[in-house]
């Protein structure tokens, strides 16, 4: 194979992308009655081919960026509203919210306040 038909080494632009044709406005005539058997036209409609690989490889890599940064924030608003409402318990109790770290209680106490309930 000849290095100018070598499809990784060649300087030539792929091919432009085909240019189909605009389709009609769909018209929906809604008498007062439902949508059945009538076709709805999306702001959006789907695309007729799929993009190059260089586009859908960005398109991937910027959904992983958003996806990572969405989970590090809603675990950080996890860990912060933990903290918080522990911080709430405490001023609201006056003390440590949770028994079992209480150095003054013994198991014996702890759970023989359950079944006094």
């Amino acid at each position: 194979m000849a290095e100018s038909q070598d499809p990784k080494t060649s300087n030539q632009n792929p091919k432009p992308p085909v240019q189909l044709p605009p389709e009609p406005p769909i018209e929906l005539n809604n008498n007062g009655s439902s949508n059945s058997g009538q076709r709805i036209h999306y702001p959006n409609p789907p695309e007729k081919v799929n993009p190059d690989t260089t586009t859908l490889r960005d398109q991937w890599r910027f959904a992983i960026r958003q996806y990572s940064k969405w989970y590090s924030h809603a675990w950080g608003t996890a860990i912060f509203a933990g903290g918080a409402f522990f911080a709430l318990g405490w001023i609201i109790k006056g003390g440590n919210p949770l028994p079992s770290k209480d150095p003054h209680l013994s198991k014996s106490q702890v759970s023989s306040s359950k079944h006094d309930d």
